[in-house]
């Protein structure tokens, strides 16, 4: 979907933190997105499967999982992702291996916006 569509971009959100989720449920309607926030990586492959988002931002560590198999489905599928996470002081071979933009926690919502944006462009680009 393009922003020149009728259809807002479909922005997956996985966040294990009811709070942190809500900020970007905000974020995103606010700026024109359509969201769709899940706290688990089961809901997460179950909306990538029944409505494929354009573009997802990835709680890296959530409570007892981390983001993997969702940036897995989601590389497999095209589908561009950053990763937010609090976790930048232990850049371990996760992070290194999905290969991904990287936003700290917490991020301006301008920045998250902006982030999401140039994802979903160049991911046009690509087509």
């Amino acid at each position: 979907m393009s922003e020149h569509d009728d259809q807002p971009i479909r922005v997956l959100a996985l966040d294990d933190s009811p709070i942190i989720l809500m900020d970007l449920e905000y974020t995103l309607e606010d700026a024109g997105f359509e969201p769709i926030c899940v706290r688990n990586c089961a809901k997460a492959l179950h909306v990538i499967d029944e409505m494929r988002p354009d573009v997802a931002i990835l709680d890296v560590n959530l409570e007892n999982e981390t983001c993997e198999a969702v940036a897995v489905r989601l590389r497999a599928l095209q589908v561009p992702f950053m990763l937010h996470t609090g976790d930048l002081e232990r850049q371990d071979e996760l992070v290194t291996r999905l290969d991904a933009p990287i936003l700290a926690k917490p991020a301006f919502s301008e920045m998250i916006v902006q982030v999401v944006r140039n994802l979903h462009h160049a991911a046009e680009r690509s087509i």
